[in-house]
C-alpha cells in the first residue's frame, strides 16, 4: 500500500469533506464544495475551477494530477463517497461566483430562468438539458438550494461547470433581461399559447417556476408572452426538468430550420 494513506475517518481533512457534503452553511462559510467522480472533476478543471484536495482510493483509480492528492483506504472511501459508484475519487474545490453582468451572451441568446426551484436534482437535470441545447446561461432566481449541493452536481453530471449559472433575485433578473431586449416567455397554464406557436428565434429567456406553485406574479406581469405545453392526460403539469428540456429544444428546432 502507498505511503501516507489516510486510514481514519477522524482525519481532519476527511471530517471537513464530510461537513462540506452535508452542510450548505459549511460550504458558504468556507467557499468550498465537493465534487465526486472523474468525469465531473474533469469538467470542473476544464471550466477553470481551483481544486484544493483530492481524495482517491488507489484500488480504484490512479493518483490525480490536480490539487493536493491524498490516498485513502477503501473503507474510508466507502464512507466519504456520496454515491454508490466505484470511481474512487472525491475532491474539494473552491467556489466561483458568476454575476449577471459577468455573463457573456451570444447575439441571440437563449437563457433558461428558474424561479424558486427547490430540488437540487431537478436543477441538475435542467443544467444537463441547457448544456445539450447550448443555452447561453441558466439563471436561478430566489434559489431554495445552493448551486454546489452534491445532489445538484451529481444530477448535472458536471453541466453545472459547463453552463454559466447565476443566482440572483427575480427583480434583478427581469431588469437584466429587459435592458438587453431579451423576450421573456413564462411557462404557465393560464392565458397562454402553445409553446411551438411562439417565436423563439430572437433573444429569449424561458422562465419556469416550481411544479407546486408555478411562477409568482412578478414574472407573469413582466412576461412578453405566456406559453404552455399541451397536457392531454389527467395530469396538469410535467416535472420541471422535463418541461425545460422540451422548451429548450423547441428553441433549438426553430433556430436550426
Amino acid at each position: 500500500m502507498e505511503e501516507n494513506v489516510i486510514t481514519s475517518l477522524q482525519n481532519a481533512r476527511v471530517k471537513r469533506l464530510v461537513q462540506l457534503q452535508q452542510k450548505s452553511s459549511e460550504r458558504r462559510r468556507s467557499g468550498l464544495f465537493v465534487v465526486e467522480g472523474q468525469r465531473e472533476l474533469m469538467h470542473c478543471v476544464e471550466a477553470g475551477y481551483q481544486v484544493e484536495d483530492v481524495f482517491y482510493c488507489p484500488e480504484l483509480c490512479s493518483a490525480p494530477s490536480v490539487g493536493n492528492a491524498y490516498a485513502v483506504t477503501s473503507a474510508v472511501y466507502e464512507k466519504i463517497a456520496y454515491r454508490g459508484s466505484t470511481e474512487g475519487l472525491v475532491a474539494t474545490v473552491h467556489e466561483r461566483t458568476l454575476t449577471l453582468d459577468g455573463l457573456q451572451l451570444s447575439e441571440q441568446p437563449l437563457i433558461m430562468v428558474l424561479e424558486r426551484v427547490e430540488k437540487p436534482g431537478n436543477l441538475g437535470a435542467v443544467l444537463r438539458s441547457a448544456d445539450a441545447a447550448h443555452a447561453d446561461a441558466v439563471i436561478v432566481c430566489d434559489p431554495l438550494t445552493d448551486l454546489y449541493n452534491p445532489n445538484l452536481i451529481r444530477a448535472s453530471l458536471g453541466a453545472v461547470f459547463s453552463v454559466p449559472v447565476v443566482a440572483c433575485n427575480s427583480e434583478d433578473c427581469i431588469d437584466f433581461l429587459k435592458q438587453r431586449n431579451i423576450q421573456i416567455l413564462t411557462a404557465q397554464l393560464q392565458d397562454s399559447s402553445l409553446y411551438y406557436d411562439t417565436d423563439m428565434r430572437r433573444a429569449t429567456a424561458l422562465v419556469m417556476g416550481t411544479e407546486s406553485t408555478g411562477l409568482t406574479d412578478v414574472w407573469r406581469l413582466a412576461a412578453d408572452a405566456h406559453i404552455r405545453i399541451p397536457m392531454l392526460g389527467r395530469m396538469d403539469s410535467l416535472n420541471v426538468s422535463v418541461s425545460a428540456a422540451i422548451l429548450l429544444f423547441e428553441a433549438v428546432r426553430q433556430r436550426t430550420k
